[in-house]
């Protein structure tokens, strides 16, 4: 399933904060990136879990091994920043274009709503805490992995989390199986969130590709924190 749209009628604001959030991450893809090839960059800013657990940034050609046995090779670059910065430096990261036109869709199409009932700083504040919730539990369940960490996808899923637990009945278009249709948010999330689990348990934290454990940890974020970020707002 691949959603497209929303209901916006009740949006009352310009979602500014979420525009600028969208166009920082295109901008670092285009202009620092170098539309991902610029590896010094990218490498240097990637949040590694080993440089968090020890403090220490790890530069230098390094093997990685995964839970079969097999062995590769990855080129960490220097940190000019402490290795902490990079819990934010790499939430505007991407890996392709696919990767962050698959972002801005979903921050496109689901951030705006929370916006609007939240406000733009308590939205801007939601979107980052829900962020560096989703590095620490991709952290945590590999602590020693030497694997870089970047994009958007974690605190977009703490977007998520926030939109299904407020606007559950919400329709959302989406295209299934190459058919156009409408259904309210908890399924189309709920779709999404149940193969996030099923690949990151069948998924080697160590091992590279996609960080399922944060999409996890940023949506249990989400629903987690919402309610708090929209105290006082007419929910």
């Amino acid at each position: 399933m691949f959603p497209i749209g929303d209901d916006n009628s009740d949006r009352t604001i310009m979602p500014v904060v979420n525009y600028a959030f969208i166009g920082i991450n295109v901008l670092v893809f285009v202009l620092l990136q170098g539309l991902g090839g610029n590896d010094a960059f990218t490498y240097a800013f990637s949040l590694v879990p080993k440089e968090i657990t020890t403090g220490v940034d790890i530069s230098g050609v390094q093997i990685i091994r995964d839970s079969f046995g097999h062995t590769g090779e990855i080129k960490h670059f220097d940190t000019p920043l402490p290795v902490y910065f990079n819990f934010l430096s790499s939430m505007f990261m991407h890996g392709s274009i696919a990767h962050l036109g698959g972002n801005m869709l979903f921050l496109w199409i689901f951030g705006d709503n929370l916006e609007n009932l939240l406000g733009h700083v308590r939205y801007a504040i939601f979107y980052i805490v829900c962020g560096l919730a989703a590095a620490v539990a991709q952290i945590i369940l590999g602590p020693d992995s030497i694997i870089p960490m970047l994009g958007a996808s974690g605190a977009i899923s703490g977007v998520l989390g926030g939109y299904v637990l407020l606007f559950p009945q919400r329709e959302v278009r989406a295209i299934i199986f190459n058919f156009l249709t409408t259904v309210p948010a908890f399924v189309a999330i709920g779709i999404w969130i149940v193969y996030q689990l099923i690949l990151g348990y069948m998924t080697d934290p160590g091992t590279g590709g996609v960080a399922y454990a944060a999409h996890i940890g940023g949506f249990v974020a989400g629903i987690v924190l919402v309610k708090v970020f929209a105290m006082g707002r007419k929910v």
